[in-house]
């Protein structure tokens, strides 16, 4: 009976972990399932407006317009249909030049008596005028767009996966069209990762170094939880000493207009990426045998020779693992980033300039999105980005962890 009750005390037990680990797996798939399927929406929907169409007279040749063009001719940077098709343009030629019109424009060209007590009148209005200028362009709701209508609807397309990632320009609100490229906001957090690993880097190696080889014990129990308090500070408060200390010291010493700068992100990041590469690295650190370290110093070699020709190099699979997990910790930080970097949603040709990375973007921009709309599902497709970036980070931590051990066997 005893034996029963142990057996089936072990059962349930067994039970129980293996539905608690069903759940939590369960629970990330489904996570990353609506991640992708809110993201993916965004390459079936087109960048103009929802429930607004772009019209143009029945006899413009034009058949297509992209995003980019079409937000460049309400800009009026192209005030003409010929250099859309890259011809050259005669400033005095007129009867090709674009004529503008949104729905606010309407009453330059009617009077209230034609657009109806109830404005009932005022999708025939917008037809007739669309049919007596061949060089309008129309941005109007799009229930003015029945059968009777005297101009052509212009396609606009849908938004492509290359298009996203490799656009210059991220206004996912601005109208005619959104401007859904991300290519900023990846160079931008690329580019922020980077300066912070080159900084985290060698001052975590060297501390990691330090604790595991040189400090005595007593120093080495004082500096360990220092240390790892440091991965314990919300990352706001990062921010705060970034936007204080970091951010005005950065504009005095390079002159700068703003200290707003990637490189202000970079030096907050590094910092907070500390904590993860000094004890990870001191870890991999201290795994090297003694008796490696003995007969190093048995043949002669001192001590700094055998941190760097022993040491260093049979635990140099874990160092790449805490600068590659110090890299996802960059990647993904989100408030910190967003004080300090100047949020500019622009491509970057130098770290002290204002970027603007995907956490950043998605943190700023998430509470203004209308839900289902386009620039709602585009946030999420920059989730999935960084999803991507940070799975493809965790694999090749698991790769190179297995292979150090392979390589130890």
């Amino acid at each position: 009976m005893k034996k029963f009750f142990k057996n089936f005390l072990e059962k349930f037990i067994e039970g129980i972990l293996f539905l608690s680990s069903s759940v939590t797996t369960l629970t990330v798939l489904l996570i990353v399932i609506f991640l992708f399927r809110e993201g993916l929406d965004v390459f079936k929907q087109s960048p103009v407006e929802e429930g607004f169409a772009i019209v143009i007279n029945k006899n413009n040749p034009v058949k297509e317009i992209t995003s980019p063009q079409l937000k460049n001719i309400f800009d009026q940077n192209i005030t003409n249909w010929k250099a859309l098709e890259g011809k050259p343009v005669n400033e005095y030629e007129s009867k090709d030049s674009i004529i503008l019109f949104r729905i606010d424009n309407i009453s330059t060209y009617f009077i209230d008596a034609q657009l109806g007590d109830s404005l009932q009148y005022v999708g025939k209005c917008i037809s007739s005028l669309v049919d007596s200028l061949p060089g309008i362009i129309a941005f109007i709701p799009d229930k003015y767009v029945d059968k009777n209508f005297a101009g052509r609807k212009l396609n606009m397309g849908k938004i492509t996966p290359s298009q996203f990632i490799s656009g210059k320009e991220w206004f996912p609100t601005a109208q005619p069209a959104a401007q859904m490229g991300v290519l900023p906001l990846i160079l931008g957090t690329l580019w922020v990762s980077l300066g912070a690993i080159l900084i985290a880097l060698p001052l975590g190696l060297a501390t990691a170094i330090y604790m595991a080889e040189i400090a005595s014990d007593k120093v080495r129990r004082i500096l360990k939880p220092l240390i790892e308090l440091l991965a314990g500070i919300p990352s706001v408060v990062y921010g705060f000493f970034g936007l204080i200390v970091i951010v005005p010291m950065i504009q005095k010493v390079f002159n700068l207009p703003v200290g707003e700068t990637g490189l202000a992100g970079s030096i907050v990041l590094g910092i907070m990426a500390l904590p993860t590469i000094i004890t990870i690295s001191e870890d991999a650190i201290r795994t090297t045998p003694r008796e490696m370290k003995e007969a190093s110093l048995a043949l002669g070699a001192n001590k700094w020779q055998t941190i760097h020709r022993i040491i260093l190099p049979y635990s140099i699979s874990g160092i790449t693992a805490a600068a590659i997990l110090g890299i996802g910790r960059a990647i993904g930080e989100t408030m910190a980033v967003l004080m300090v970097t100047g949020n500019a949603a622009v491509i970057p040709h130098s770290i002290l300039e204002p970027v603007r990375t995907i956490p950043a973007t998605i943190a700023a921009e998430l509470g203004e999105a209308p839900q289902g709309g386009l620039h709602f599902k585009a946030l999420f497709a920059l989730g999935c980005i960084l999803f991507i970036f940070t799975m493809t980070i965790n694999l090749l931590v698991e790769y190179i962890s297995s292979r150090n051990k392979y390589s130890k066997r």
